[in-house]
């Protein structure tokens, strides 16, 4: 069945499309090859799919809650540049209260595959993990897909136990922020930036004035403070860690899954099904399922597949949400990072 489009819905296109084409001519070679325009509309309200389970486990057999962390760990809206999408933070939260709240669920399985993100947003989720361990008593076991760097690494942190695939990419433990400074140039085409300001040090960093070397002495101090926070997080969390190691483990640098199991940053190698095990174990279950949490229009036909991303065909009268993905260095706004980024400049 083709979708029906109302006129107000065809002229939302037709801006969408325009407003694409003025970005696309303004950031030539900047812009990837695809996009999505998404127009199923959400309630918001989160239902339940099975989507793994023991052979012969009953329908109501115990659950194992599996939630998806995926991309970057932000307060912001997520989904690119027009996406109207909830944030992440807010999307993960709301699906471990449903955990909580359901008796039937014995432990949850968090699925990172995450660069990291902002230092606030990724302190905030590991308190949210933090809290709904303490108080549900329900064990959280992450399973590392792609990436769990960063601030994905520091998220990871807060369960009870840490199993990555032998290709996953994790660690990165440090902060980063990221400044450019144009003046140089500006003044080369006869261009001068004056700012008005309360104070000396109200323009940080601030990338149409000359570099100030004391402003940036400021923001080494602030980096230099989260970073110690994640340091004694890893410390209190991973005591099995080498202590003459610690330093070199903690540099920043990024290990494989197996590597990262060796240096005692993970607690074992496996895939989603040997942290399905695990849960089962912790949560003294012998046979359990597997149930993700997601929207209307958006069921996840496979433990892999992740809730937010469409899966449905366009309802009648639905919203048009169009998801850009930009590069990182062109999308993340201003602040302090748990974060790895190989395309940031």
């Amino acid at each position: 069945m083709q979708p029906h489009f109302t006129r107000s819905t065809r002229f939302s296109f037709l801006f969408l499309t325009c407003a694409l084409c003025v970005l696309a001519a303004n950031l030539p070679g900047c812009l990837p090859n695809r996009f999505v325009i998404d127009l199923a509309g959400s309630d918001g309200r989160l239902r339940e799919k099975r989507v793994m389970a023991d052979p012969n486990a009953p329908a109501a057999a115990p659950k194992i809650a599996l939630i998806d962390v995926e991309g970057l760990i932000s307060h912001a809206p997520s989904g690119g540049l027009f996406a109207g999408s909830g944030n992440s933070v807010d999307e993960i939260v709301s699906r471990l209260e449903k955990a909580e709240e359901d008796s039937a669920v014995r432990a949850v399985i968090l699925r990172v595959n995450s660069p990291g993100g902002t230092v606030a947003a990724s302190e905030t989720l590991y308190n949210e993990l933090h809290s709904f361990r303490e108080r549900s008593k329900k064990p959280i076991v992450v399973s590392m897909a792609e990436m769990a760097a960063s601030g994905g690494y520091y998220i990871s942190l807060a369960a009870d136990r840490v199993i990555a695939q032998p290709s996953s990419i994790t660690g990165s433990i440090g902060v980063i922020i990221q400044t450019m400074n144009f003046s140089k140039g500006m003044a080369m085409i006869g261009i001068e930036s004056r700012v008005v300001k309360s104070g000396p040090n109200k323009d940080i960093a601030n990338p149409f004035e000359p570099i100030r070397e004391d402003q940036y002495a400021v923001l080494q101090g602030t980096v230099n403070d989260f970073y110690e926070s994640f340091r004694s997080l890893v410390r209190e969390r991973r005591p099995g860690i080498d202590p003459s190691r610690f330093d070199t483990l903690t540099d920043g640098r990024i290990f494989t899954g197996r590597q990262a199991l060796e240096a005692g940053l993970v607690d074992s190698v496996g895939d989603l099904r040997e942290a399905f095990e695990e849960a089962k174990r912790l949560g003294m279950i012998e046979r359990a399922q597997i149930v993700k949490y997601h929207t209307a229009g958006r069921t996840p036909a496979s433990p892999y597949a992740l809730a937010s991303t469409p899966a449905a065909p366009p309802q009648s009268g639905g919203d048009i949400s169009l998801r850009l993905q930009l590069p990182h260095a062109m999308s993340l706004p201003p602040g302090f990072y748990y974060l790895w980024s190989p395309e940031a400049p």
